[in-house]
C-alpha cells in the first residue's frame, strides 16, 4: 500500500490506518492530510491507529507534525485506539504529541469533534451577530 485511505465526514477527515507505517507511508500521510484539510475546510483530523503494534519515534514525530499542521489550518486532532503498549512507547520516547487530543476508541473520538465543531459554530454565530 502507497497510501492511506482518507475519508471525510462532515467536518472531519477520518484516517484509519490498517498497515504497519514505514517511513514513506508516513510522509505521504502527512501530506495528503494536508493538502486533503486545505483543500475540504475540514475542521478536525481523527486518525484511528488500533491496528499499529509499533510506533517508533519517527511515527510519533509524524503524529505530532500533522497536529500541528493540523491546528494551523485551523482544524483539531484526535488520534484513537491507541494500544496500551503504544502509550508507554511514546512515554519511554519522551513524546509528548503537543497538540493532539486522544479517546479509547472512534465513537468517543467522534463526540469530541462534533463537540468542538458545536462550539464552533456557536461561536461564529456570535461574531457574525457582533459584527452585524
Amino acid at each position: 500500500m502507497d497510501r492511506i485511505p482518507i475519508l471525510k465526514l462532515g467536518g472531519v477527515l477520518i484516517v484509519t490506518i490498517q498497515v504497519d507505517m514505514h517511513d514513506r507511508l508516513a510522509l505521504a500521510l502527512e501530506e495528503d492530510l494536508t493538502a486533503k484539510i486545505a483543500s475540504t475546510g475540514a475542521r478536525g483530523v481523527l486518525i484511528e491507529i488500533s491496528a499499529l503494534e509499533i510506533v517508533d519515534s519517527f511515527i510519533g514525530r509524524m503524529l505530532d507534525n500533522i497536529a500541528a499542521i493540523s491546528r494551523v489550518l485551523d482544524a483539531e486532532t484526535v488520534v484513537v485506539g491507541m494500544r496500551p503498549a503504544v502509550a508507554i512507547t511514546l512515554v519511554e520516547l519522551g513524546l509528548e504529541l503537543t497538540g493532539i487530543k486522544t479517546a479509547l476508541n472512534v465513537e468517543r473520538g467522534m463526540a469530541m469533534m462534533q463537540a468542538r465543531l458545536h462550539e464552533d459554530d456557536e461561536d461564529g454565530s456570535a461574531r457574525a451577530r457582533y459584527e452585524d
